[in-house]
């Protein structure tokens, strides 16, 4: 989960609604920049954290706090295999681009552990598999993977209350193309990206977060009884060219 400070407390924004709002991004490309297949791009976008259970998993700090998925340190090498195995359920494209995003997340984990090594050997040999069979080249699938990656980094920026103050760009990414993208937040709240890549000269895009006063709490199932039970407030940002 993301966990932002609040002046109350804690700010918690679901990893699942995170993905949800890089997807609402997605849907708002312009149809001549998008990549191939780019209604399954958007479900990949859509689903690419479906495995992250914050009510189920250990989801504390050691002194008690809301664990925000940045100070994780752990590969949870079955957790993220069951992920790569269960995107193949909705069509090897998503799979494919799931794969990619494994192995952009942990390649540079390789040599910590030969289990590791190994699953992200698998990831090369099944994305050169599914490429094939779907006959489309390298960099076809690079181009929707960077696509994809364009639009959770969007997410993550907002999510994770990263605007800069002062009217100040922020790199969002550069894709396959070579074109760079950067973020702005006017004094007026409304955000801008230049390039403009949108179809739409205005949008909004939301997510929902909840939100927490108690700042300790003594295990992960009291955390998740007070998530239950939390207020929730949906965040809003106003896109403007």
């Amino acid at each position: 989960m993301i966990v932002n400070q609040h002046e109350q407390g804690w700010e918690v924004i679901y990893h699942r609604a995170h993905a949800l709002l890089a997807a609402q991004i997605a849907g708002h490309w312009h149809p001549k920049q998008r990549p191939v297949r780019w209604l399954e791009c958007i479900a990949a976008i859509s689903h690419h954290d479906d495995l992250e259970k914050e009510w189920e998993e250990n989801n504390i700090t050691p002194v008690g706090a809301p664990l925000d998925f940045t100070l994780e340190r752990t590969v949870h090498l079955p957790k993220i295999r069951k992920l790569t195995q269960d995107a193949r359920y909705r069509g090897r494209w998503i799979a494919m681009l799931i794969s990619m995003h494994m192995s952009f997340l942990y390649e540079g984990k390789r040599k910590e552990s030969p289990e590791l090594d190994d699953f992200l050997d698998e990831q090369l040999r099944q994305q050169e598999q599914w490429r094939q069979e779907l006959n489309i080249t390298k960099d076809e699938a690079a181009a929707a993977y960077g696509f994809f990656q364009w639009c959770d980094r969007l997410s993550l920026i907002l999510c994770q209350r990263q605007l800069p103050v002062g009217e100040r760009f922020l790199e969002i990414a550069t894709l396959p193309d070579g074109t760079r993208y950067d973020v702005l937040q006017n004094h007026n709240g409304d955000v801008t990206v230049k390039p403009w890549p949108f179809q739409e000269e205005k949008f909004q895009v939301r997510v929902e977060a909840s939100y927490l006063q108690q700042l300790q709490f003594d295990s992960s199932a009291e955390l998740s009884q007070a998530l239950q039970v939390a207020p929730i407030k949906t965040l809003e940002w106003t896109f403007v060219k």
